[in-house]
């Protein structure tokens, strides 16, 4: 089961659908990787709420740049039956750095440009652009 993977699908679908807002069950990897979506401006915020005792739910506010969804394409690179890893010097870059790569690192879940400020690499968990 891919929990990452199922939640960059949720997020693509409710942009294709131009949903204002979607909403997962919530694990610190999700939040987490709200927090890097976030604080690079693809999506304008998320909270986390609890539905009943022991299980949470993430709600993503998407963002629309005049109509267009600011996430157009998100790719899951790392799965669980192949993993993929990078040095900071060997992060690929995603359309020019239109886009990003989010990483697992020893320093936490970080984008690209992150990533390499902090000279670490690590596990590439998905292209968004």
């Amino acid at each position: 089961m891919d929990t990452i993977g199922d939640f960059l699908t949720v997020i693509r679908n409710a942009s294709t659908a131009k949903k204002q807002s979607c909403s997962v069950f919530a694990s610190n990897t999700r939040i987490d990787l709200s927090n890097v979506l976030k604080k690079n401006g693809f999506i304008r915020d998320y909270s986390v709420g609890e539905i009943r005792p022991g299980v949470k739910e993430i709600s993503l506010q998407l963002k629309y740049v005049r109509g267009t969804p600011a996430i157009t394409g998100v790719v899951r690179c790392s799965r669980p039956g192949c993993r993929l890893y990078y040095s900071c010097d060997a992060i690929p870059n995603v359309y020019n750095n239109l886009g990003i790569c989010i990483l697992t690192t020893p320093k936490g879940i970080l984008s690209s440009s992150d990533a390499k400020q902090n000279h670490v690499g690590g596990e590439l968990l998905c292209k968004v652009w």
